[in-house]
């Protein structure tokens, strides 16, 4: 019966052998690799803290946060020592580039401007977007602010042109309608309290509605409720790391929830697709229409194939407006209302402006691109207060930054928040907010250093939609301000954390005084 042993050993074989070569296979990536590039980085004078298994530095990040975040609060607007502890800590003990590890995958994080600069200038196209996985990708796909190379060329030619010059100015009048809307929701406030980031979520998502999607915020209720969730689920998992392999055979209930997610907010976002397309063949709009959603729709259906994009471009695009053109603009304009709660005398003095430019009236393209006053106030509180507190880009190949050498697939972070809190670039008061800093524009406010003040990037990356968000902000401040005066309540608890944006996380709460 030997003949009938062999199909057997060499099957146990067999499975011995693929069990050997997975073991190895994991054994590289879990300690080879990462032992290697912290020798070769640590030859280069650039250490970190210690790789540890699996989890990298994940862990002691995470209790530096929640630390962090449990220390009693004051109003301070040093906020990066709470915000990111970690990058605070880790600078002080290995210097201004250091690496860290987010599970296997080596992380040098960089706050050598010259370096960022060279990063993000990106000239010889071998800094690439990190790679999107997980929760991240549920949440946005691989849009615009994900994808690299061919595919970000053919998007960002979509979104500059949706954003910028013509188009932008012909999105105002939604943006007033949806700034007159907040002010009817705000009539039911007037002489009381009221939590204004949760209403600027009603104003921002109205407006993106409105102006990408030819809708109001009735219709895309359901896709804003669906991408809160998601994107609470993203916050909540970013620092879990789980053993490798393991989530194929195993969903937590977290992993099964954002499946489902992902599918509803796709449903939704077809279902819009569907409508615009259904009226555009009816003749019922001029084609597919001239707003962002209309600019995808005739980018999906080209006739040339190289300028076409595919059902899920389309969607993953929809899903990234939808997202961060709300989040982004709903953090600004909460801190900003703060910020200007805080300090009464720069209140004052927007609110002079504003009634110098509009009186009472609805504001206006041409006084809109005049409110000077405002616009130092709002580049001082995206300073203090930055949305976005970080950039990340992957090293294609193995590149060369000045005198470093990186070796391919190591991430590369940009911790901006850290530079706009230095005083080597603001002086001794860099915590203090002082928007004339901003009166002769940027590059003097920074001592003609670019890099310390990042709130939307820079070079061929910089956030399309920052000219989108000024507007929207600047219309909605200048509403409030022609009808109320506003004071931090008592009660306010000021507690700044990063919740994929700096968000605050009892709210702002203030009291509308009727003018």
């Amino acid at each position: 019966m030997s003949w009938c042993r062999e199909p057997v050993i060499l099957l146990s074989s067999f499975l011995c052998l693929s069990l050997l070569l997975a073991l190895v296979k994991m054994f590289e990536k879990l300690w080879w690799k990462p032992v290697r590039i912290q020798k070769l980085m640590a030859l280069q004078g650039i250490k970190g803290p210690s790789y540890r298994l699996i989890h990298g530095n994940t862990k002691e990040i995470s209790n530096m946060k929640k630390e962090a975040m449990s220390r009693p609060k004051s109003l301070s607007h040093d906020i990066f020592p709470q915000v990111q502890p970690h990058i605070q800590l880790w600078t002080k003990l290995y210097g201004k580039n250091y690496l860290q590890w987010h599970g296997s995958k080596a992380q040098l994080v960089i706050t050598e401007p010259e370096i960022c600069k060279e990063i993000l200038n990106n000239k010889d196209g071998a800094l690439q977007k990190t790679e999107t996985l997980g929760y991240v990708k549920k949440l946005l796909g691989d849009g615009l602010t994900r994808s690299s190379g061919e595919k970000w060329s053919k998007l960002r030619k979509l979104a500059n042109h949706a954003f910028h010059g013509e188009s932008l100015k012909s999105m105002i009048p939604a943006m007033i309608a949806s700034g007159e809307t907040m002010l009817e929701r705000l009539k039911n406030h007037e002489g009381k309290e009221i939590e204004v980031y949760d209403e600027f979520r009603f104003f921002t998502s109205e407006v993106i509605s409105r102006t990408a999607f030819g809708s109001s915020y009735l219709e895309g209720k359901n896709i804003f409720e669906m991408l809160m969730k998601l994107s609470f689920l993203t916050f909540k998992n970013a620092l879990k790391l789980r053993f490798p392999g393991i989530s194929k055979i195993f969903k937590t209930r977290d992993e099964i929830e954002s499946a489902e997610l992902e599918t509803g907010i796709r449903d939704s976002v077809m279902e819009v697709i569907k409508k615009r397309e259904k009226k555009a063949m009816a003749g019922e709009e001029d084609g597919f229409g001239s707003d962002f959603l209309g600019l995808l729709l005739k980018a999906h259906h080209d006739t040339n194939e190289k300028q076409r994009i595919s059902v899920d471009d389309l969607v993953d695009e929809c899903k990234t407006f939808y997202f961060a053109g709300q989040e982004t603009t709903n953090s600004l304009l909460a801190w900003t209302v703060f910020l200007l709660a805080l300090h009464r005398d720069w209140q004052e003095e927007a609110r002079k402006e504003v009634l110098q430019l509009f009186g009472k009236q609805t504001p206006h393209p041409e006084g809109i691109s005049k409110l000077k006053t405002m616009s130092m106030i709002i580049n001082e509180s995206l300073r203090l207060y930055s949305p976005v507190i970080s950039f990340e880009r992957k090293a294609a190949r193995e590149v060369r930054l000045r005198n470093l050498i990186v070796p391919a697939n190591v991430e590369l972070q940009i911790p901006n928040l850290a530079f706009h809190h230095d005083a080597k670039f603001w002086g001794a008061d860099v915590h203090l907010f002082k928007p004339e800093r901003f009166s002769e524009g940027v590059a003097k406010a920074t001592k003609d250093n670019m890099v310390a003040f990042l709130p939307f990037g820079m070079g061929p990356r910089t956030c399309v939609g920052f000219n989108f968000a000024t507007i929207e902000v600047k219309i909605a401040l200048s509403m409030i301000l022609q009808h109320y005066s506003f004071t931090l309540s008592p009660a306010y608890v000021h507690s700044p954390f990063h919740f994929l944006t700096v968000r605050p996380q009892h709210g702002v709460r203030v009291t509308l005084h009727p003018l």
